[in-house]
């Protein structure tokens, strides 16, 4: 006999594959170009995070390609944790230009051919 499974409620994503978004705690932005339903990480990675700021796992969390003053990265963060970014400068991040194109309002675009 079959066990049903309870299906947790879908939450959509506030934000979308292209947009350029910043953290509310760490000086960092960048552009979306995956994003998972809910935490899709290690335990380990979670647990890195200080308790003080560990975001909630039942959430959309977003893969980007991110900068800081220094540096370009990966990053992964949770949408609790991110906000609209405004400054018009491009993402710096050297595979932005791989995967997209950047349009006129300053948000990205993903080149055609790449999706799957």
């Amino acid at each position: 006999m079959k066990q049903q499974m309870k299906m947790q409620p879908v939450r959509t994503a506030k934000y979308r594959i292209g947009q350029v978004v910043r953290h509310r705690v760490y000086p960092f932005r960048g552009v979306i170009f995956d994003v998972d339903p809910q935490f899709d990480n290690t335990e380990e990675w979670y647990q890195s995070i200080p308790e003080d700021i560990r975001p909630r796992k039942d959430q959309p969390f977003y893969h980007l390609f991110a900068e800081n003053a220094e540096t370009e990265y990966i990053a992964y963060v949770s949408e609790q944790n991110l906000l609209e970014d405004d400054n018009p400068e491009p993402v710096r991040h050297p595979q932005v230009d791989e995967v997209f194109v950047r349009r006129p309002d300053g948000s990205y675009a993903a080149k055609t051919g790449l999706a799957h």
